[in-house]
């Protein structure tokens, strides 16, 4: 399965040109792992891998920063449904919403509620910082984090130096082969 995924990344989520990244830093690659989350194979077999690091943890939901967490929560929660232990999902808003009930955390998420946060990409792990600051705010506690990349540039680091565990499908390095230096 880790071998097929990999192949989906680089055909559909490996770029290569000038970016800057949501971090600041400029790249002359990018990884857009929308693109894989959001292919149907791509999506089954991330659900697959993921679910398998977290389905003996004592966990009740799985979530992550809105957009790039949202078809990887689906994907994990819809395959957790016919086990013995469904995992719930919810989402992080980057802000809370001014209408409605006001939430910044939507879906399965309640006080004390035990979780895993799940992020497409890492890189310096400033935005998953942030969500799991959105989680405990709300009473939650972040068990793991789960990246389905991390791109080796000090995310990985400043979540453990927090506390947190760290896991990651991928590194970028992994994912460039060949293809290019990361230096």
């Amino acid at each position: 399965m880790r071998e097929e995924l990999l192949e989906i990344i680089r055909k559909e989520s490996l770029q290569f040109g000038e970016f800057i990244l949501a971090s600041g830093k400029k790249s002359n690659y990018y990884i857009d792992i929308r693109k894989t989350s959001l292919h149907p194979k791509g999506l089954k077999l991330i659900s697959h891998l993921i679910y398998s690091m977290i389905k003996d943890l004592e966990i009740d939901s799985i979530g992550g920063p809105t957009i790039g967490a949202d078809p990887i929560v689906a994907g994990v929660t819809m395959l957790s449904a016919d086990t013995k232990k469904p995992i719930g999902g919810f989402l992080i808003r980057k802000d809370k919403k001014l209408h409605g009930t006001g939430k910044k955390i939507e879906g399965c998420f309640y006080k004390g509620i035990k979780v895993v946060i799940v992020e497409d990409v890492v890189t310096s792990g400033g935005s998953t910082l942030n969500a799991i600051r959105s989680v405990e705010e709300e009473g939650g506690k972040v068990e793991i984090v789960i990246a389905v990349v991390d791109r080796m540039q000090g995310g990985k680091e400043n979540i453990e130096r927090e506390g947190y565990r760290f896991f990651s499908l991928f590194t970028s390095d992994e994912i460039l082969g060949n293809s290019l230096s990361t230096k």
